[in-house]
């Protein structure tokens, strides 16, 4: 065996010895409670989310949807600090199962997790201007209930403002 050959073979037991040793060790232990999302269900479970969860930081997985051009409803009022937060249109919304393409306003808001951002842009983008923005696979929705803007919201609306999850970020689920 020439030196170039020992020199390839070592390199290649080498590294996967260096590959069973990183599964190994990210093996160790289970998964984080605060990497493990929540469920929509599991989120809307047991009434208010606002009054379970409070404003702390959660992850919840599910399938995105949303309508615009075919949302009935206002824009959430002169009020800019907190007319994201109230508005009824665009409807962003997460769903414990994956929705129909003729999916109603009412069946999103009767059965989803009602989504908001401050900046709007914490959402998948939409691929055509009406009709639901669905999602092919499950995304999580990372954020918090009970946002302080809520308490500005009009009368009428605070406690759906308090039960909005107020998001941050967003990623494919991947199992």
């Amino acid at each position: 065996m020439t030196r170039e050959l020992r020199l390839a073979v070592l390199g290649v037991v080498g590294l996967g010895a260096f590959v069973v040793i990183m599964i190994f060790v990210g093996s160790i232990g289970g998964a984080r409670p605060d990497v493990d999302p929540l469920s929509v269900t599991e989120a809307l479970a047991d009434g208010r989310a606002a009054d379970r969860w409070g404003d702390a930081e959660v992850h919840v997985s599910g399938w995105y949807a949303e309508l615009d051009g075919d949302c009935i409803g206002d824009g959430g009022g002169a009020d800019a600090t907190v007319n994201w937060l109230q508005r009824d249109c665009p409807l962003r919304v997460l769903m414990p199962a994956q929705p129909t393409e003729d999916v109603s306003q009412e069946e999103l808001l009767r059965d989803g997790l009602v989504l908001a951002a401050p900046l709007g842009n914490a959402f998948p983008s939409r691929a055509t201007p009406d009709g639901p923005n669905l999602r092919g696979g499950q995304l999580v929705f990372v954020g918090h209930f009970d946002d302080t803007a809520a308490e500005r919201c009009v009368p009428e609306r605070v406690e759906g403002c308090r039960n909005t999850l107020v998001v941050n970020d967003y990623d494919e689920l991947v199992r």
